[in-house]
């Protein structure tokens, strides 16, 4: 495995298995923990935990109040931000945020505007006047492949959990009132789910990949898929090239994914009391 880390790979492929004990279509062990029962993020307004295998990764989302842009009066905004921080994986330095956090929040960034999960429209407030920003922090706190997945499953399920305050312009003062009192959840228009493959020797998939199978590919792809089974995004940075037979294949399985992402998070949103 250390001297010949391909070919002890490649051993394991022939067999249709990998060295962790899974089949070539298999997914690794998910979970989600959604709101408090998750984590102490108590300044967040959403958050949620998700781990995919040894992959784990926090997403907290911050809700503020500014001025809509003038080009879009009636829409807020949605910043999302992937951070890989050097306690996560020997393979990421300390410092500013690396190529590989830089083209996360980028992939995120293209899930939220190409998914429409959000509208925009939703978080204004006064048109021209008042919106809502979110910021949607995602951070890893062990890394073993496939933070794409874990990313847009953590950013999903924290979004599901924020309640933001009912606001109103004062008419006589201009200014905002809060209600902290009277809060209502997001719209949650669309509920992409990514779907990430490594390719072998230029024609295996095998799916949700780990560090070291990630090293070890040709190639790698992301499919995202939404509830109605349409494809929101294919992210594919480089490495072989894909049959139109295997990336139809991709999706299909990508479809297949989605359905059991949806029925864990709405498992675990049903079984978390109202507060």
């Amino acid at each position: 495995r250390t001297v010949e880390p391909l070919e002890y790979y490649r051993r394991f492929l022939k067999e249709n298995c990998r060295p962790d004990g899974r089949e070539l279509g298999e997914f690794r062990a998910t979970t989600v923990n959604i709101g408090k029962s998750c984590c102490s993020i108590t300044t967040a307004d959403g958050s949620a935990l998700v781990k995919l295998g040894n992959t784990t990764v926090i997403c907290g989302v911050k809700a503020e109040l500014a001025a809509p842009a003038v080009d879009s009066a009636n829409k807020g905004y949605i910043v999302p931000n992937v951070e890989l921080p050097s306690l996560c994986s020997t393979r990421f330095r300390s410092g500013p945020p690396g190529e590989e956090a830089q083209a996360a929040s980028q992939f995120i960034a293209d899930v939220i505007e190409n998914s429409q999960m959000i509208a925009k429209e939703d978080l204004c407030i006064a048109n021209g006047k008042l919106a809502w920003v979110l910021y949607c922090d995602i951070i890893c706190l062990d890394y073993d492949g496939n933070i794409l997945d874990a990313s847009a499953f953590a950013l999903l399920a924290a979004l599901k959990n924020v309640q933001l305050p009912s606001v109103t312009i004062n008419q006589e003062t201009g200014l905002s009132e809060v209600n902290l009192k009277q809060k209502n959840p997001l719209i949650i228009r669309k509920h992409p789910v990514a779907t990430s493959f490594a390719i072998f020797d230029d024609t295996l998939l095998i799916v949700d990949p780990t560090a070291e199978e990630e090293d070890l590919a040709t190639g790698t792809v992301t499919i995202v898929t939404d509830d109605e089974d349409r494809l929101c995004s294919v992210h594919k940075p480089g490495g072989s090239p894909l049959t139109g037979a295997k990336l139809q294949d991709c999706i299909t399985r990508a479809i297949t994914r989605h359905k059991e992402v949806k029925k864990l998070i709405d498992k675990v949103i049903k079984s978390i009391k109202p507060q």
